[in-house]
């Protein structure tokens, strides 16, 4: 028996497709097994290895990380739990910054940096190929058709299989696709930001998934203008339970990627894939009837 088959999760959501790979609808973003400020080792390297191995055993086969988590040290932690990978897993990861410390990010889309980072990827990962490689952001001082041009080129030489984009706009996505096929798009997206409405949109008209990063927004802090509580007290779950159970039911192009460095956060956050929202939920929480 699979691994994936022994306890009931992220399959709840139902499932989309990165070009030739699908994935259960609920990932996992794995920025959080880092440092404080998303660099350096996690406080409890043995509990973040657990929440690898355990996301396994809750049917998540997505995995969304980047070189720039540590920077480094996610990529590492996945390839030192996981590895050899389960044939239902996807790993996706990205390139585009450099860090110079904790909450610093510095774009950097020049090709041979873009090249270096697919390359140490594809080392902490141990990789031959990359499922999904994506360009974490647009660097203002390098051509878009650069940076695009060189996953292509590491596309051509086998290192990647598919491309993805993130933080992108609907006109970059667009230059994007006249260069490359784009599979995803990863941008940030949850009940209180939602500003990248138009390129979810443009996702679900090409039949594309959409990642929102950030998808619990500060939905254990705020109530969304009093709707994630309301809702949360009627199903019996938590407010980023909802705020999951939320992006779920807004599209069928979404796939949450919600992160933690705990194991019961994990499970938490795996066990929103099975809350079905009322239309009156739906209507609370700004989505529709």
């Amino acid at each position: 028996m699979s691994v994936f088959q022994k306890v009931p999760g992220a399959a709840a959501a139902g499932t989309v497709s990165f070009g030739s790979l699908t994935v259960n609808r609920l990932g996992f973003g794995a920025m959080r097994i880092t440092g404080e400020g998303i660099w350096g080792e996690p406080r409890d390297v043995a509990e973040a290895k657990r929440v690898l191995a355990r996301l396994l055993e809750l049917g998540v086969t997505l995995i969304d990380t980047a070189d720039s988590y540590g920077p480094h040290v996610s990529e590492r932690l996945i390839g030192e739990t996981l590895y050899p990978y389960p044939r239902e897993l996807v790993i996706a990861t990205k390139g585009g910054y450099t860090r110079s410390g904790p909450n610093q990010w510095t774009p950097d889309g020049r090709p041979e940096h873009l090249r270096e980072a697919c390359d140490g990827s594809l080392k902490r990962l141990r990789l031959e190929r990359i499922d999904v490689y994506q360009l974490h952001t647009v660097d203002p001082k390098v051509p878009l058709a650069e940076s695009i041009g060189a996953l292509a080129a590491l596309q051509s030489q086998g290192k990647i299989k598919h491309i993805g984009v993130s933080n992108f706009s609907v006109t970059q996505l667009e230059q994007a696709r006249g260069m490359v096929a784009v599979v995803s798009v990863q941008n940030r997206y949850n009940l209180r930001d939602r500003a990248s409405e138009p390129v979810l949109r443009e996702c679900e008209r090409l039949g594309i998934p959409f990642l929102p990063w950030a998808p619990l927004g500060r939905a254990k802090d705020d109530a969304a203008e009093g709707s994630l509580g309301a809702v949360a007290a009627r199903h019996g779950a938590t407010k980023g339970q909802i705020a999951i159970a939320a992006l779920l039911a807004r599209s069928p192009a979404m796939l949450p990627i919600p992160g933690t460095s705990r194991v019961a956060h994990l499970e938490e956050n795996v066990a929103a894939a099975g809350i079905e929202l009322s239309a009156r939920d739906r209507v609370e929480l700004g989505l529709g009837g």
